[in-house]
């Protein structure tokens, strides 16, 4: 017993905490919306960190990486992984919705009143899909950079640096220094906020819990009930078939052992870019390499997120069943396909509404009208759990494979 606690501690302390707030949330019901402070108190704190751990963690790893085979080896594994698993992700969305009617005739007609009574509010100017992603991939300015909003944007600069730092060579080894330095200390800083853990993911818990208690009521049970069962199965199906691949029946044994944290951190702050640390130390835990789990985990924050992927197809098959759509030709099919993907990448690593751009983007590339938006976001609410914890052990898994490309079948044995 005491092995077990000295094991999985801080996964117990994390999984009481949990279940002492959805407890107190079902109890207290909207009463417990007073705690958010406290929740929000954590998140915050984690935000802070946010923006100097994504850039320390992939510009050093870049820049350590001794080898520019190495380098390059690892990114090209990094984009095949998260190309194929992403499909894989969007197929199961729309396998598990083509079947199914998300919007029941009797409902259309509230949702499309409630949708025309929001379309005057809902004005959003249009997109156009290339300056679009120029916005996305950059900052005009380098303040820009400083916040949490432009993941993406911070990840692509911390690309650039690390690569600038390596070919700078020896000229370059001060700096680098320096930047390892700041990683380090930094990392300190997260042990330290991670003690206030149990009680922000519990008072969170509890206030996420007594709110949407009613919210999930209105009409959209069936997408969310849906939506769980085809998480669940996702998370113990297809996360263990890639630890697998990974890594044989040791890969599946290490893999579940080790992600319990990321699992319930992430269900309880909803925010993928939260999880970060976690993450990252699930990954080495179970035997990921440093500069695989350090380049691998903060790009997928951004590049890479099955539960995203899965949701978008929820949102776009709710918009095809409320307005009768036909999608019944490959065409209809691929459009499905090609949008969730595209929206994939839109979707911002923060708690509830970090999904707005992309919603706006799924209406406009379907032509739909923008008074439909509200119901995206109750979509993207009363999923935003279970979607960020698909998003969070989805990276885990890509190091995973990841590192079976770049280090060999046996990489599961080697220190990193």
């Amino acid at each position: 017993m005491k092995k077990i606690w000295q094991n999985y501690r801080a996964t117990i302390i994390l999984i009481g905490a949990i279940i002492i707030g959805v407890i107190v949330g079902l109890v207290w019901g909207e009463g417990a919306n007073c705690l958010k402070p406290l929740g929000d108190l954590f998140l915050n704190m984690l935000f802070v960190v946010i923006v100097p751990l994504v850039f320390l963690t992939i510009t050093t790893s870049i820049a350590k990486m001794g080898e520019a085979k190495r380098l390059s080896k690892i990114m090209k594994a990094i984009v095949g992984v998260f190309l194929c698993t992403s499909l894989v992700a969007v197929i199961v969305g729309v396998a598990s919705t083509y079947f199914v009617d998300l919007v029941d005739v009797n409902d259309s007609n509230v949702i499309k009143k409630i949708m025309i009574s929001n379309e005057e509010i809902s004005e959003v100017e249009d997109l156009n899909l290339l300056d679009r992603t120029v916005q996305v991939l950059s900052v005009d300015d380098f303040s820009g950079l400083l916040s949490k909003n432009n993941v993406i944007a911070i990840v692509v600069f911390s690309i650039l640096m690390g690569l600038a730092i390596k070919n700078s060579k020896n000229r370059g080894k001060k700096a680098l220094e320096v930047l390892i330095s700041f990683q380090w200390v930094i990392l300190k800083l997260v042990d330290l906020i991670m003690y206030y853990a149990p009680i922000g993911i519990c008072c969170y818990m509890a206030s996420m819990v007594g709110t949407l208690g009613s919210s999930i009521a209105i009409g959209y049970l069936k997408v969310f009930i849906l939506y769980m069962v085809v998480s669940v199965l996702f998370y113990f199906i297809v996360y263990s078939i890639y630890a697998y691949m990974a890594a044989g029946t040791k890969g599946v044994k290490v893999f579940w052992k080790n992600i319990l944290p990321s699992t319930f951190t992430s269900l309880a702050t909803c925010s993928s870019a939260a999880c970060i640390p976690v993450n990252i130390e699930s990954a080495k835990k179970i035997g990921v390499s440093n500069d695989i789990a350090e380049t691998v985990i903060p790009m997928g924050t951004s590049f890479h997120k099955d539960g995203s992927i899965i949701g978008s197809v929820f949102k776009i098959m709710f918009l095809v069943c409320l307005f009768g759509t036909d999608i019944s030709d490959p065409v209809g099919i691929g459009k499905i396909l090609i949008v969730a993907l595209i929206a994939n990448l839109l979707v911002t690593a923060v708690p509830i509404g970090g999904g707005t751009i992309s919603e706006t983007l799924i209406i406009s590339m379907l032509g739909y009208p923008m008074g439909a938006l509200p119901i995206l976001t109750i979509i993207a609410t009363i999923i935003d759990a279970p979607a960020t914890m698909l998003n969070v052990v989805g990276d885990t898994s890509c190091s995973m494979l990841v590192s079976r490309i770049v280090d060999g079948k046996d990489w599961i044995n080697k220190k990193g």
